[in-house]
């Protein structure tokens, strides 16, 4: 098939106009993926590339989080779609953040969790994250820091407090997934966790939580440790 294949087939059938008949509830990741893409490529219509996406990927929400670095390395994929995929991943980073910032305070840990839970949800490296609160625990900002395993070697507690100072914020909670699904912190977790909070502390921001982040939900490390 080529790649305007797609044209050939029923509209009923079709992702944009199923989308646009049905709405986007209706449409599968693949078809939803293809409408981004807008085109396959030879031998492979829109719809075939997005489900090889989702599948070398290992689903959508690792696709959405790929870097610029990896969809280069994927056959089909040029700079117009991969332009296209990190401008998705970019409004899907912002809209999680505006409904964080929306909310009059953050009153629990579940606050955090239901939103973060999106953004990480199917990830397969570490990501963490950090909320910077305003005094009455309102969202100011939400920033993830880096990718990779949480160590004491990749955590800047300075450059964490320098921007709380820069943006007015005198609360922080602290967040990070764990792919493995395993919901017990480690012995570096809790060392990271304890590092962070003497840090902010010892300049009178106030560190409220450190959760770690699951798909099927959430640990709070500092309730793990009181």
């Amino acid at each position: 098939m080529n790649k305007s294949g797609i044209k050939d087939w029923p509209e009923s059938e079709r992702p944009r106009e199923m989308l646009l008949e049905k709405g986007p509830a209706a449409v599968s990741d693949a078809g939803l993926i293809a409408i981004l893409l807008r085109v396959g490529r030879q031998g492979e219509d829109a719809v075939t590339l997005a489900r090889r996406l989702l599948r070398q990927f290992g689903g959508l929400g690792p696709l959405l989080h790929a870097s610029q670095c990896k969809l280069a390395g994927i056959k089909g994929l040029g700079s117009a779609k991969i332009a296209t995929l990190l401008a998705a991943q970019e409004i899907a980073k912002r809209k999680s953040t505006e409904a964080l910032a929306g909310k009059d305070a953050v009153r629990c840990a579940d606050d955090v969790f239901g939103h973060l839970a999106t953004s990480m949800k199917g990830l397969k490296k570490e990501v963490f994250a950090v909320l910077y609160l305003d005094q009455a625990n309102r969202i100011l900002a939400a920033e993830n820091l880096f990718e990779g395993t949480v160590d004491q070697s990749a955590i800047y507690p300075r450059e964490i407090i320098k921007r709380a100072f820069e943006i007015g914020s005198t609360g922080l909670i602290f967040a990070h997934n764990h792919p493995s699904g395993d919901l017990k912190p480690s012995p570096e977790d809790i060392a990271i966790t304890q590092k962070l909070f003497r840090a902010c502390e010892a300049v009178d921001l106030r560190p409220l939580d450190h959760l770690i982040i699951t798909d099927g939900g959430y640990t709070s490390i500092k309730d793990c440790t009181d």
